[in-house]
C-alpha cells in the first residue's frame, strides 16, 4: 500500500476548470467566480485526485469546503452521464455519515447545486437528465425506502448502520452494483471506535459485491495518525493519496481564567466570575456556541445565564442542544443556529461535527476538553469560512486543568494532533459481518478470511480468531442450546463451507445489526429497600464491592449489584469514587506527555532564571491571560519549594509522594504520573495488583488524568519504585485480566459485546429488551463463558478493556522505559499532599461531597503547604 501525502495544489485553478463539463464549468464560475480564489486549497488538491479516480483522504477544517471538495468531481461526472442519457435507475454515489443530522444537511446542500446546474443546462440549450439524490436511515418512513427500489437515487445519503443492513437488502443490494464512488464524512467521528472497524468490513463487502474496486473519499477533521485513517479507508493494500490543508485557517484562542487566585476566591465570587466572564464574551459577538463536558453542564451554564442575567438571556435568544434531548428540540434549535437568530446555544458533544452555522463568531469551551483534536473540532465551528478568523476561548476555573489547557492551546496553534487508536480484531464486529455473509450466500473460510483482512483493521486476524467467531455462531460450544444460544450459522469444517442457518436470521440480522450500544441508568438501593437515587451505568465500570460514593450529598458504601439495581449501605467513610467519573472526558496520552514536557521545561526555567522570566515567557509564548500565567508560575514555585525539582514529573520521571494519615489509619501514595485517565486506569489497577500481593492486604484505587492514588492500611508499606523495577512488561496482560475479573467493568463490555455477536438480542419478534434486561442476561451467562476457552464475545470483552481502554500499548512502553532507565520513579514522604497532587488528594478525600467541600479541602492542603515551606498561610 503506498499512501501520497499532498499539501500543495499540483494543477492551476484554470487547469481544474478544463476537467469539467462546460455546464458544470459555467456553474462554478458563476456561483465562486467572485472569490479570491475559485478553489479553497482542499479542492484544489483533491477535485484533480478523485477526477483522476484516485482514492482520497482529504483532511481540512471546518468551513474549507472539504465536502464540495468530495463531492465536485462526483457531480461533474453524473452532469456527463445525464447530458448523454446514460444515467441507469441505480445508485452510483454513496455519501456516509455518522449522523442522520449530517445526512440530511449534506442532502438539503446538494439541492443547491444540482438546481444551478440544472439552469444553466436549460439555458444553454444542452438536456440533462434529472440527478436524484435522497436520504436512507432509520427515520425514513417505510414508503420513502419502497419508492427508492422504483425510482432509484444516483446519490444515496446513509449512515454505517443502514449501509450494512442495504448490504443485505436482497432487492436493493442490486442497485449498488453500479456504486463507482463512496464518500465516508467526518471519518474522524468513526475511526477510534468501533463502528469505523464496522464500516471498514462493510467497504470491502461492497467491493466484492461490485466485483471491482470504486473510488474511496474520506472527508476529516484535523486528527492524526493520517496514515492509519487512510488505511482505515480504503483498506489494506490499496493506495490512497492524503490530502493535508488542516492548518490553513487562522486561530484566535485564548485561555481565560476569571479571578486572580482559584484557590482563595470564595466559590459564589468564583461562580458569579465565570458566568460574568461568559456574558461578556457572549454580549461582544453575535453568535456563541459554548461546549461543556458534559450534557448536565450544558443545561447548567444555560439556567445560570438566565438566572443570573434574566434581562439578557430568555427563551427567544438561548438555548441547549445535547443527545438525551428530544428530535424536535434538537432541530429547532439546530434551524436557529443555521438562520442566527439565537445569541447562544449551549452544548456538549452533540454540535462538535454535523451541520454548518456560517453565522457563529465564537466558540467557548468550560473546562478543558482534554485533546488538542477535540479543541481544533470544537473551536473550528466558529468562522464558518476560509477569510474568517476561528475564534475560541476557554475558560477554566479548575487548578488542575489550567497547565494542561495552556500546553493544549499552544500545542493546537503549532499543529501538533493528537494520536486516535483504530481497534483493532474487534471479534463482536468480525460475527456481524460474518453472519451478514452468510445471509448473502454461503461462503469459503478462505474467501470470508480474505474480504475481512482486506479491511485495515483486521490485517492481522488470525485463522484461529476467525474459527473461533465461527464456532460461536454455528454454537459449536457445549451447553450452548441449553442457555438457549442457538447456532445463526451452519459451519462444516470438513469443506470449510459457511451459510446462514434458519429463515429467522435475517430479521434478526436487521433488527439487531450496529455497534452504538443502549444504555440504561441504574436505580441504587439500600439494603433494606430505601430508593437513595439513580447513576449512570458507565459510572459503575470503575466500582468494586466495598467502594464508597457520594450520592444526593450522602456516602453509601457499595454492595452488589443484581440487574438495573445498584444495593448500598450508608457510611461515613471517605468516597473511593469521585463523582465525576461517569462523564469526564479523558485526557489523551499524547497531550500528557506534552504536558509533562512542559513541566520539566517550565521547573528549569525558574530554578535557572526566576519567576519574572516564566511569567513573561508564558505571555509572550502562550495564549493566556495574566490570571492563569501568574496561577500557573505559583503552582510551579511552590512545589519546588515543597519538595524540589525532582517532585515535579516530568517525561524522564514518575513522581511518587507518600502521605500517612493517623486519622482514617491510611497510608496513601500519590503516584504522579500524567499520561491521562485511561492509561491511569491502567496502570493504577496493575500497580495496586503487585502491591496487594506484595503487602497482602487490600489496596483502594483512584484515578485521574494527572495520576492516581494508592491507599493501604497505615501499618503497611510498600515501595512503589521496587516494584516496578522487578516487574516485567510481558506480565501486564495477565495481571490486568485478573484485575478485571468478576468486575462491573468487564459485565458491561460483556454486555454490549454479546448483544453486538447477536448472543443477546435487542429485538425480536417486534419486542425490544432494555439495556437493564440484556445486562441480567449477561449477568447470567458470564460465567457460563468464563469456563469455555477462546469463546470469542469473552475473549473481546477482555481485549476492549485492555487494548482499546486502558491502553495496554502505552502502559508497555512506558514500564519497558522504567526498565532501560528512560523514566525513573521516584519517591518521597510527607506530612501533606504537595501542590500537584491536590487534585488527587481531594479526588480520594473523606468528605469531599460537593464542589464546595472540594475548594475547601484544596484550600487547607494549601494552607498547610504554605506552612511547611515557610509562606505566609
Amino acid at each position: 500500500m503506498q499512501q501520497e501525502r499532498i499539501t500543495q495544489a499540483a494543477r492551476s485553478d484554470k487547469e481544474i476548470l478544463q476537467l469539467f463539463d462546460p455546464v458544470v464549468r459555467e456553474w462554478w464560475i458563476r456561483t465562486y467566480g467572485n472569490s479570491s480564489t475559485l478553489f479553497t486549497p482542499p479542492q484544489q488538491i483533491a477535485v484533480p485526485l478523485i477526477h483522476d479516480q484516485r482514492n482520497v483522504l482529504i483532511c481540512s477544517p471546518t468551513g474549507s469546503g472539504k465536502t464540495l471538495s468530495a463531492f465536485l468531481s462526483i457531480l461533474n461526472h453524473l452532469v456527463i452521464l445525464g447530458r448523454a442519457g446514460n444515467l441507469d435507475n441505480s445508485v452510483y454515489c454513496l455519501y456516509i455519515s455518522p449522523l442522520k443530522s449530517l445526512a440530511n444537511d449534506i442532502h438539503r446542500n446538494l439541492e443547491e447545486p444540482l438546481a444551478g446546474i440544472r439552469a444553466i443546462s436549460e439555458e444553454l440549450g444542452a438536456p440533462l437528465e434529472e440527478i436524484r439524490h435522497a436520504i436512507r436511515h432509520g427515520d425514513v418512513p417505510a414508503a420513502q425506502k419502497a419508492k427508492m427500489l422504483r425510482l432509484t437515487p444516483h446519490i444515496l445519503n446513509t449512515t454505517p448502520e443502514t449501509f450494512a443492513i442495504l448490504l443485505n437488502s436482497p432487492k436493493f443490494r442490486e442497485k449498488m452494483r453500479t456504486i463507482r464512488w463512496v464518500i465516508v464524512d467526518e471519518i474522524h467521528a468513526l475511526a477510534g471506535s468501533k463502528r469505523g472497524v464496522h464500516l471498514s468490513v462493510s467497504l470491502e463487502r461492497l467491493q466484492e459485491l461490485i466485483g471491482k474496486e470504486f473510488v474511496r473519499i474520506g472527508c476529516s477533521a484535523t486528527i492524526e495518525p493520517l496514515e492509519d485513517v487512510g488505511g482505515l479507508l480504503a483498506g489494506n493494500g490499496r493506495d490512497i493519496a492524503i490530502a493535508d490543508t488542516r492548518f490553513v485557517r487562522k486561530f484566535d484562542l485564548r485561555l481565560v481564567c476569571p479571578v486572580p487566585d482559584l484557590i482563595n476566591t470564595p466559590h459564589e465570587d468564583l461562580t458569579t466570575a465565570l458566568y460574568s466572564a461568559i456574558d461578556e464574551l457572549v454580549w461582544s459577538h453575535q453568535n456563541t456556541l459554548i461546549f461543556t463536558n458534559t450534557r448536565h453542564g450544558a443545561e447548567r451554564v444555560l439556567q445560570a445565564l438566565r438566572s443570573r442575567f434574566p434581562h439578557r438571556y430568555s427563551d427567544l435568544n438561548s438555548g441547549c442542544h445535547h443527545s438525551s434531548m428530544g428530535k424536535e428540540a434538537r432541530l429547532e434549535i439546530e434551524d436557529r443556529l443555521k438562520r442566527g437568530d439565537v445569541r447562544v446555544v449551549t452544548t456538549s458533544t452533540s454540535l462538535e461535527l454535523g451541520i454548518d452555522m456560517p453565522h457563529l463568531d465564537l466558540v467557548i469551551q468550560v473546562g478543558s476538553p482534554k485533546s488538542v483534536a477535540a479543541l481544533v473540532q470544537r473551536i473550528g465551528r466558529a468562522g464558518h469560512s476560509l477569510d474568517q478568523v476561528v475564534k475560541g476561548r476557554i475558560v477554566v476555573v479548575d487548578r488542575d486543568e489550567l497547565i494542561e489547557t495552556a500546553v493544549m492551546l499552544r500545542k493546537g496553534l503549532d499543529g501538533f494532533v493528537d494520536r486516535i487508536q483504530i481497534p483493532g480484531n474487534c471479534l463482536d464486529v468480525l460475527a456481524q459481518q460474518v453472519l451478514g455473509m452468510a445471509l448473502e450466500r454461503p461462503h469459503h473460510i478462505d474467501e470470508i478470511e480474505c474480504i475481512v483482512r482486506r479491511s485495515y483493521p483486521y490485517r492481522s486476524l488470525s485463522r484461529e480468531a476467525l474459527l473461533s467467531v465461527l464456532r460461536y455462531l454455528s454454537a459449536q460450544h457445549a451447553g450452548m442450546d441449553e442457555r438457549h444460544l442457538y447456532a445463526k450459522i451452519w459451519y462444516d469444517a470438513e469443506n470449510g463451507m459457511v451459510g446462514k442457518k434458519g429463515k429467522a436470521i435475517r430479521a434478526i440480522y436487521y433488527m439487531n445489526a450496529g455497534t452504538i450500544p443502549d444504555e440504561f441508568v441504574c436505580d441504587v438501593v439500600t439494603r433494606d429497600g430505601s430508593w437513595v437515587g439513580k447513576l449512570d451505568e458507565k459510572y459503575l465500570e470503575r466500582m468494586n464491592p466495598g467502594d464508597v460514593f457520594v450520592i444526593g450529598g450522602s456516602k453509601f458504601r457499595f454492595r452488589y449489584r443484581r440487574g438495573g439495581n445498584l444495593y448500598v449501605d450508608p457510611t461515613g467513610e471517605r468516597p473511593t469514587i469521585p463523582s465525576w467519573y461517569s462523564e469526564r472526558l479523558p485526557l489523551s496520552f499524547d497531550l500528557g506527555m506534552q504536558v509533562l514536557a512542559f513541566k520539566e521545561e517550565t521547573a528549569t526555567r525558574l530554578e535557572q532564571s526566576g519567576r519574572g522570566e516564566v511569567l513573561s515567557h508564558l505571555l509572550s509564548h502562550y495564549p493566556v491571560d495574566e490570571n492563569a500565567a501568574a496561577s500557573i508560575c505559583e503552582i510551579f514555585e511552590q512545589q519546588i519549594r515543597f519538595g524540589g525539582k525532582t517532585s515535579i514529573p516530568s517525561p524522564h520521571s514518575i513522581v511518587v509522594e507518600e502521605v500517612p494519615d493517623a486519622g482514617t489509619s491510611r497510608r496513601t501514595y500519590y503516584v504522579l504520573a500524567n499520561y491521562g485517565l485511561r492509561f491511569n486506569e491502567g496502570f493504577s489497577r496493575y500497580i495496586a495488583s503487585l502491591v496487594a500481593r506484595e503487602i497482602t492486604a487490600n489496596v483502594a484505587v483512584a484515578a485521574g488524568d494527572m495520576g492516581f492514588i494508592l491507599s493501604v492500611p497505615l501499618y503497611k508499606r510498600v515501595s512503589v519504585a521496587a516494584l516496578l523495577a522487578r516487574a516485567h512488561p510481558d506480565t501486564i496482560s495477565a495481571v490486568l485480566m485478573h484485575a478485571v475479573e468478576n468486575t462491573n467493568l468487564l459485565k458491561r463490555v460483556f454486555r454490549i459485546n454479546a448483544a453486538r455477536s447477536f448472543m443477546i438480542l435487542r429485538n425480536y419478534r417486534g419486542r425490544k429488551k432494555s439495556a437493564r434486561k440484556q445486562q441480567m442476561n449477561a449477568d447470567l451467562l458470564i460465567s457460563f463463558c468464563a469456563k469455555i476457552r477462546d469463546f470469542s464475545v469473552l475473549t473481546e470483552s477482555y481485549r476492549e478493556i485492555l487494548e482499546d481502554r486502558f491502553e495496554i500499548r502505552n502502559i508497555r512502553e512506558i514500564l519497558a522505559r522504567i526498565h532501560t532507565g528512560g523514566i525513573r520513579v521516584t519517591e518521597r514522604r510527607s506530612p501533606t499532599p504537595g501542590p500537584m497532587s491536590f487534585g488527587l488528594a481531594a479526588m480520594g478525600a473523606r468528605d469531599v461531597v460537593s464542589v464546595e467541600d472540594r475548594i475547601s479541602l484544596i484550600r487547607e492542603y494549601h494552607r498547610r503547604v504554605l506552612q511547611q515551606i515557610g509562606a505566609v498561610a
